[in-house]
């Protein structure tokens, strides 16, 4: 898949993002970042879910120590999410965070930004400038009327320039919109315009369900067009769901290989087993395997031989049974209240 290619950014010891590094998923913090040992504890539990960079946001000085403390017990780089303390921007820096999410226009003076800009440089720590169309300059909002591309671009540029003319390159840029066209619209404009390693979300995108549909759509269209380096799906709910689905989005598109590939058929009137039942608890009993393999449970005859046929383990079903297939040969005939058992049985033996 083509893929434009922007600057390679360093973001901790061994992640980067941008130029030819893979595409890494991002999730958020939603505990108290004062609270070190919750905040930790659900950071370990996105790394299990295959999150390569937390975010936590830094409200306040005790927050910006605690950091420190955090960044120590967790394995995957820590941005700092600053919003106009400079300060605070400082203390983290100080405290060992990977890279800051800062908005250079909202944290006070030319003097003081030069300041975050020369300890991020001497730190080598990359700022992520994060526009969102809820947050426009006053005068960008009087000169186009309304949040639109044009407008989002334009404030992170001049942001980045400000940055650039202190000289300070290591930038990341995210243009989020809750509204998805104007989110794929700001970063297609943005990849014309600069080299800039991107980070795509659709913001405040609502509810698992809701959410997960508007940022497959987004992201998903922009990745597809070989535009962007890093994701995050921003839901209103578990962050851990924010990286399944962000995984789920970069295997969709073929991005991202390895682990469980699942498929299901839909189900029409030929189908004689609970299938929706079925598929629902072998996913969620594989919703933690590493195994690179292609799982097919099919409702019946009709397209159920030929998928598992392609696939590594599956089944198709019959009229209160089903049929056990590996790599297209048929295993075993089983009872419908048995084929869950038998089939994860299979399933540990690959």
């Amino acid at each position: 898949m083509f893929r434009k290619e922007t600057r390679k950014i360093k973001i901790g010891n061994k992640t980067f993002i941008g130029g030819d590094s893979r595409i890494t998923v991002q999730s958020m913090t939603n505990t108290d970042t004062r609270d070190v040992k919750s905040t930790v504890n659900q950071i370990r539990n996105l790394e299990i879910a295959g999150c390569d960079i937390i975010r936590c946001a830094v409200p306040d000085m005790e927050a910006a120590k605690a950091i420190g403390e955090i960044a120590k017990q967790i394995s995957i780089p820590l941005v700092a999410d600053i919003h106009f303390d400079y300060k605070l921007a400082l203390e983290s820096i100080k405290s060992g965070v990977s890279a800051l999410r800062i908005n250079p226009g909202n944290i006070g003076s030319i003097e003081r930004v030069k300041m975050v800009a020369e300890a991020c440089n001497d730190k080598n720590i990359p700022i992520r400038i994060g526009v969102n169309s809820g947050s426009l300059e006053k005068e960008l909002l009087a000169k186009y009327g309304k949040p639109c591309p044009e407008a989002l671009v334009e404030s992170a540029l001049k942001s980045a320039d400000i940055l650039e003319k202190m000289n300070f390159r290591d930038i990341v840029i995210s243009i989020k919109s809750s509204d998805v066209q104007t989110m794929i619209n700001s970063y297609r404009l943005m990849s014309e315009k600069s080299d800039y390693p991107l980070h795509l979300g659709v913001t405040e995108s609502g509810t698992p369900w809701r959410g997960t549909i508007k940022s497959s759509v987004g992201i998903g269209t922009l990745l597809a067009e070989g535009i962007g380096d890093t994701i995050r799906v921003s839901l209103t709910g578990d962050p851990v769901e924010e990286i399944k689905v962000g995984n789920e989005i970069l295997k969709a598109l073929g991005i991202k290989k390895g682990g469980i590939e699942f498929v299901s058929c839909p189900t029409c009137g030929r189908t004689q087993i609970d299938l929706i039942g079925i598929a629902k608890e072998i996913e969620d009993k594989l919703s933690s395997c590493k195994k690179d393999i292609k799982v097919a449970i099919m409702g019946c005859v009709v397209n159920g031989p030929g998928e598992a046929r392609e696939a590594d383990i599956g089944i198709a079903g019959g009229k209160g049974e089903g049929i056990i297939f590996k790599k297209g040969e048929i295993l075993k005939k089983v009872k419908e209240e048995d084929l869950v058992q038998e089939l994860m049985k299979e399933i540990d033996k690959l």
